[in-house]
């Protein structure tokens, strides 16, 4: 850029404006509807309430026969019924990473003595590198979102008129530190263990996250480059 063709743009001019950019700019948090986690459970900012993530197994449904797949129909629309409240279905794929599994397979090719077997694991290397390049093969996790939002008497502040009742009862998200969490969190809880008795019986294994598991969840969803190449420490 030419100085003689825009006079107005000084050094300081420009500083200011870069300065000013960076007070507007907002860190990724901002943007999250995430308060914060605790004992496995996502409280939501403002009054949406709390979370709870499960990771649900799977099966091939193509493979069963036309009787098993009947029962299992059956079976998922009584599980549905059951419930007496929402719950989300979240798959997210993502590119298989092999970089492990090939760094375990050059550390045996190196500690291997026999010169055909090394030579053999070497050409493996290759073929399985080449392989997932082309086929770009991906790797499929299965989650069921369990929710619990307090009730409408509580968002209302209904609370401030009982205050006996409600002494310990901050806000409707159950952010406070008091008993109001803990009392949301086993009424979560008892719905996730509903959701997982009813995916059992049509043979779906299921298992709640913990703190640090769902940590590195969002943390993968947000930045899967850098999840990729190097673990979440505590």
């Amino acid at each position: 850029m030419n100085p003689r063709s825009y006079p107005y743009l000084s050094a300081s001019n420009m500083q200011q404006t870069e300065s000013q950019k960076a007070a507007k700019a907002k860190a990724a948090q901002d943007f999250l509807a995430v308060d914060f986690i605790r004992d496995g459970v996502i409280s939501l900012r403002g009054t949406q309430g709390l979370r709870m993530v499960l990771m649900a197994s799977s099966f091939n449904f193509a493979l069963k026969s036309s009787e098993e797949q009947d029962a299992t129909i059956m079976q998922y629309e009584n599980f549905l019924n059951s419930l007496d409240f929402p719950i989300q279905f979240v798959i997210h794929s993502r590119r298989l990473n092999i970089t492990p599994y090939l760094e375990t397979l050059k550390e045996r090719e190196k500690e291997e003595t026999n010169e055909l077997l090394k030579i053999q694991v070497g050409e493996y290397i290759e073929f399985v590198r080449s392989f997932v390049e082309l086929t770009n093969i991906v790797t499929k996790t299965f989650y069921v979102i369990v929710p619990f939002t307090p009730t409408i008497a509580e968002k209302a502040g209904v609370a401030s008129f009982l205050p006996a009742f409600f002494k310990n009862k901050k806000d409707a998200g159950g952010t406070d530190n008091g008993n109001s969490f803990t009392e949301h969190k086993n009424q979560l809880l008892q719905r996730a263990d509903a959701v997982s008795a009813g995916l059992r019986r049509f043979g779906i294994r299921s298992a709640a996250l913990n703190t640090e598991e769902l940590v590195e969840l969002f943390y993968g969803l947000y930045n899967p480059a850098e999840a990729e190449r190097q673990k979440l420490k505590e």
